[in-house]
């Protein structure tokens, strides 16, 4: 499965992104999609995942509703809408595919893509 997020850049403090997560093979779209971010010499962190048929979420505490990750349709990427940003959200921004769910562990998430990074200045 090869994965491709796209769509980060800088922003202001207040602003939002939206970071797209696209998918080779059918069988990845099956998977759970899950968005990670590793800032600057810190661990990568789990950000939020989605299911394959777009029922159903999770995220990380910190999101606390300022993420939001969805699907329109099974072929589509994945998408990571993230408003009010911080600078402390300045991060590579990953998306991955497990066959399981409700992990928040990067060992549990088996295809990545790249990253994409995203700055966001005060």
């Amino acid at each position: 499965v090869q994965l491709q997020a796209s769509g980060g850049g800088l922003v202001q403090a207040g602003g939002s992104l939206r970071l797209s997560c696209a998918i080779s093979e059918r069988t990845g779209r099956a998977y759970t999609t899950g968005w990670f971010r590793q800032a600057p010499g810190k661990e990568r962190e789990f950000v939020g995942a989605i299911n394959w048929s777009r029922s159903n979420t999770y995220y990380a505490d910190f999101v606390k509703g300022r993420f939001t990750i969805s699907r329109d349709n099974y072929k589509d990427p994945v998408y990571l809408l993230m408003n009010s940003l911080k600078p402390e959200d300045t991060a590579i921004y990953y998306c991955a595919t497990s066959r399981g769910w409700g992990s928040m562990r990067s060992d549990d998430f088996g295809s990545w893509g790249q990253g994409t990074q995203v700055t966001v200045s005060s």
